[in-house]
C-alpha cells in the first residue's frame, strides 16, 4: 500500500467524517436545547421511542474509522517545524477517536436494545440507565474523549506551522474542534461540525489531489 494511496484514502476521509458528525448531531430530537442531560427521565426523553436518536448516533458511530484514516494520513504530509504537532496530535487523536467508538456504542447499541423492551420492563431499568448516566465503571474512561478533537486541532496548528494551508481555514476548523468539547449541547457541537467542514473540506480535496506533499 503506496503513500499516495493513503493520502487520497485521507483526503477522502476529511471531506466525509465532518458531514457524518454535522448528519448525527442533526438528528438529536432535542437539538434545540441548551440542558444538560442530566437526569434519567431527560435521557429517556431523548432515546425512548426516537429512532433518529439512534440512527444520528450510529452515523457517528461509523464516522470512528474516517476520522482515523484522516489524521493518521496527516502524517504522511512533509510538514517541517509542524511535524511534532501533527505526530503528537494524531496520537491523542487516535486514541480519542476509540474513545468516540466506545461511547456512541455505548449510547447507541446498548440504548437500542433497551429500547426494544416491553413498556413494562422498561420501567424497572432506570438503575442500569442511571449507571449509564453518570459513566459508572469502565465507562469513566469516557473522561479521555476530549482528546480527539483536541489531538486534531494539535495537527491543523502543524499543518497552519507548515504552511500548508490557509490560517483562516485552519483556525475555523481549530475553533469548529473546540466547540465540540461541550456537555453534549447538540447545536453548539453542530455548529463546531459546519465549521469543521469549511475547514476539511478544501484539506481534503487538497490531499486527495495530491496538492500537499
Amino acid at each position: 500500500m503506496n503513500q499516495n494511496f493513503l493520502k487520497k484514502a485521507s483526503g477522502i476521509s476529511m471531506i466525509v467524517f465532518p458531514f457524518m458528525l454535522l448528519t448525527g448531531f442533526l438528528m438529536h430530537p432535542d437539538i434545540l436545547s441548551l440542558k444538560i442531560t442530566e437526569t434519567v427521565a431527560e435521557l429517556v426523553r431523548n432515546f425512548h421511542h426516537q429512532p433518529l436518536f439512534h440512527v444520528g448516533h450510529l452515523i457517528v458511530f461509523a464516522a470512528v474509522p474516517f476520522i482515523i484514516i484522516a489524521v493518521t494520513g496527516l502524517i504522511l504530509i512533509e510538514t517541517g517545524k509542524g511535524s511534532r504537532w501533527i505526530i503528537y496530535g494524531g496520537i491523542a487523536a487516535v486514541t480519542g477517536a476509540v474513545i468516540l467508538a466506545g461511547d456512541k456504542g455505548a449510547l447507541c447499541i446498548v440504548l437500542s436494545a433497551f429500547n426494544t423492551l416491553p413498556e413494562h420492563e422498561f420501567q424497572i431499568i432506570e438503575p442500569a440507565l442511571r449507571t449509564i448516566l453518570q459513566r459508572k465503571g469502565l465507562l469513566s474512561l469516557f473522561i479521555l474523549l476530549p482528546l480527539l478533537p483536541l489531538g486534531a486541532a494539535a495537527q491543523l496548528i502543524g499543518i497552519i506551522r507548515a504552511g500548508k494551508i490557509r490560517k483562516i481555514i485552519g483556525l475555523t476548523g481549530i475553533i469548529g474542534l473546540l466547540l465540540l468539547n461541550n456537555p453534549d449541547i447538540e447545536i453548539i457541537s453542530s455548529a463546531g461540525a459546519v465549521l469543521m467542514c469549511i475547514c476539511y473540506l478544501p484539506l481534503g480535496i487538497k490531499m486527495f489531489k495530491g496538492d500537499i506533499e
